[in-house]
């Protein structure tokens, strides 16, 4: 969204929503040598949008200077902080009584009180609809994308998914080495609530031997069968954790699978009915894959939960490169007009996406997609 009327920037704020990805730096590092070539300033907002809602938990009220010195060498920017707070639904003690109250106005004022002319958020799926609801109420804002799942459809590459590819790997090579020698079946549950790029990729890169997916239901006979058929010593089991099993040879839909698929660019028109998609704790889908073979094969399984350790990881070469180029185009696009917006990724460049539109879609992985078909080829078992 282009607003040709939009006022001239002076003070741009950046915060973080969603979970923690290494390297944010990168990130601000553009934005704030973008914007000093314009003689503008830049600052951070503490801890999502918590900073502007509890100034007096801090002692610089909240708001943090950034420059190029204290982001200089792109270490991460953990002073500023994340947070998945809603202002639209932040929990109050009225007297003894906890409700939960739209304070979203609050923030609006905080930021006009600081002089912020504009807001550039680096946010998920999740928290950036928050900002667009922002920016329904006159927020001038625009989206850095971040992902360690890789599921926004608008954007070819989120920032943070390659650091989060690279982690897994390592990690599923250590696994499956352990589990050879100790003559288990590791099976390790990795992010990936709808979408299981990283499952996939990282699978095939560890040499897995087999990968369940959300998007493909997997029957456990089918499975248990792949890892005791006569095809070498079985050691290592992936699982994106919103993967699900077939019941009765079916997969029972109770609008869960409708929605998805709704939410997956190509979906048709029968796709959109259905309720939504509950996603369990984190290692339940690890726990009952492990639990289910344990019962059919003599082979100890042994499941195991990467979740967080994936977030501790190092910032990759690429996701430097992404982040600066992302920081740098969200300060464009606020000088260009542009408010209610994404950047993303589409090869060879960074476009301007409506925020309606990059919230509104998830990235899957096709059934027929090369990935699958490769991890096919090598004898991998996707569960069906």
């Amino acid at each position: 969204m282009r607003d040709q009327a939009a006022t001239e920037l002076r003070r741009i704020a950046i915060n973080v929503g969603g979970g923690y990805v290494p390297g944010l730096n990168a990130v601000a590092a553009g934005a704030v040598m973008a914007a000093r070539k314009l003689d503008l300033e830049v600052v951070a907002i503490r801890d999502g949008y918590e900073g502007a809602l509890f100034r007096n938990h801090y002692s610089d009220g909240g708001i943090a200077a950034l420059d190029v010195g204290m982001i200089d060498g792109l270490m991460d920017i953990v002073h500023v902080g994340t947070s998945r707070l809603n202002p639209f639904s932040v929990r109050t003690d009225t007297d003894g009584f906890i409700e939960e109250r739209d304070r979203s106005d609050d923030v609006l004022a905080t930021l006009k009180s600081e002089g912020i002319d504009a807001v550039i958020s680096v946010a998920g799926r999740q928290p950036m609809s928050i900002v667009w609801k922002l920016a329904c109420k006159g927020l001038r804002s625009i989206c850095v994308p971040v992902s360690v799942e890789n599921d926004m459809a608008a954007t070819n590459l989120a920032f943070g998914y390659i650091s989060t590819l690279d982690s897994a790997i390592e990690l599923l090579v250590r696994i499956r080495r352990a589990a050879l020698v100790e003559r288990r079946i590791a099976v390790v549950e990795v992010l990936g609530h709808h979408s299981g790029f990283l499952a996939l990729q990282a699978g095939i890169a560890a040499l897995a031997d087999a990968i369940l997916l959300p998007e493909i239901r997997y029957a456990p006979a089918k499975v248990a069968q792949h890892l005791t058929a006569d095809r070498g010593r079985p050691a290592l089991l992936v699982v994106a954790e919103g993967a699900r099993p077939l019941v009765d040879g079916t997969a029972p839909d109770n609008g869960l699978e409708s929605t998805r698929r709704a939410l997956s660019p190509g979906s048709s028109a029968e796709d959109t009915a259905g309720g939504r998609r509950v996603i369990e704790r984190s290692g339940a889908a690890s726990s009952a894959v492990a639990d289910c073979l344990q019962r059919t094969i003599r082979m100890e399984c042994s499941p195991l939960v990467l979740d967080q350790l994936l977030r501790a990881n190092q910032l990759s070469a690429v996701d430097r490169q992404i982040g600066l180029a992302y920081g740098a185009a969200a300060v464009r696009g606020l000088i260009e007009g542009y408010s209610g917006t994404m950047v993303a990724f589409k090869p060879p460049h960074i476009e301007y996406v409506r925020m309606a539109e990059a919230i509104s879609a998830i990235r899957t992985v096709p059934p027929d997609s090369d990935l699958v078909v490769t991890a096919r080829s090598l004898g991998i078992s996707l569960g069906d």
